[in-house]
């Protein structure tokens, strides 16, 4: 014969986990779902995007310029130039900062130390606000964008993330 008893405290807790439940699925029930806000390159207002920007699946110069466009940008057909960099194994002050504005996109070049990865440079023709001329880096391991930059190549030129608003 088995014989189990339950004390006061094991209620208590099982009440208190219970609780606990359905104040989470209550929760999960009511609270709006996030949908990420872009800034247009060509107006430089907030856009709604019902799409996540897409970081995957990038193979070919089509896929790069597509990727681009997720953003707003347009660019030249062909990229300005195609090399192979290899991510530090210590990160020196700039290269900190660099990767801090990775961290700020979602992305961190911390991960690809010692790695090669192929940077692509494009030009950048529908850049508004700004009358130099502005490039597109992308950063490819695989067939994936692990990071990435957006910048003008003046002295007095700036650098920010594939968003306007994502900068250091």
């Amino acid at each position: 014969m088995f014989i189990y008893s339950l004390r006061a405290n094991t209620l208590k807790f099982f009440g208190v986990v219970g609780v606990a439940v359905i104040a989470l699925i209550t929760l999960i029930a009511f609270i709006p779902s996030y949908e990420p806000v872009i800034t247009s390159v060509q107006t430089g207002e907030a856009v709604s995007q019902s799409e996540e920007i897409s970081f995957d699946r990038i193979k070919t110069n089509e896929d790069r310029i597509a990727f681009l466009a997720q953003y707003g940008y347009e660019v030249e057909a062909t990229p300005l130039e195609e090399a192979e960099v290899t991510i530090p194994e210590e990160f020196d002050k700039v290269f900190t900062g660099y990767n801090e504005l990775q961290k700020k996109q979602g992305l961190d070049l911390s991960k690809f130390k010692r790695k090669k990865l192929m940077r692509y440079t494009y030009k950048i023709t529908n850049y508004s606000g700004y009358n130099g001329d502005v490039y597109a880096n992308i950063l490819v391991k695989g067939k994936r964008v692990v990071g990435g930059d957006i910048c003008s190549a003046d002295t007095n030129g700036f650098i920010h993330g594939f968003s306007k608003d994502v900068t250091l």
